[in-house]
């Protein structure tokens, strides 16, 4: 009876932690049924970026960074990945350094979307 009831409360948990996932990721990049697009971020900031965030704008956190480890955009650099098409917020910065307040984007399909990053908050 006991482990019954482990395995009930271990499934509930997990139930509840799928709910939670865009909490923490800031949601999938690439979602089922929506057209792909390429999304480049260009650092034009004197600033190197080796953090940014993107999230969906239902998700409520601005998530994980999505940069691999290790990975910096110095100046007139960029990185790109493949997204759905649709509303997104990102915010970008260097750790021990800081960020900018975020950006909220509505990325169009059809298209390359490219964010050209100055540091600058407007």
């Amino acid at each position: 009876m006991n482990t019954k009831l482990a395995v009930a409360a271990a499934g509930a948990l997990a139930l509840g932690l799928t709910g939670c996932e865009s909490l923490i990721t800031g949601g999938d990049l690439v979602r089922e049924g929506l057209p792909t697009v390429r999304f480049i971020f260009e650092n034009t900031s004197p600033q190197p970026i080796d953090t940014i965030l993107i999230s969906t704008c239902e998700a409520s956190s601005y998530g994980l960074d999505r940069l691999p480890e290790g990975v910096v955009v110095g100046r007139g650099q960029s990185y790109e990945w493949t997204i759905s098409a649709g509303c997104y917020d990102v915010m970008a910065g260097a750790v021990g350094v800081g960020s900018t307040s975020g950006k909220r984007i509505n990325v169009p399909a059809g298209r390359t979307f490219v964010l050209t990053f100055d540091g600058q908050d407007r």
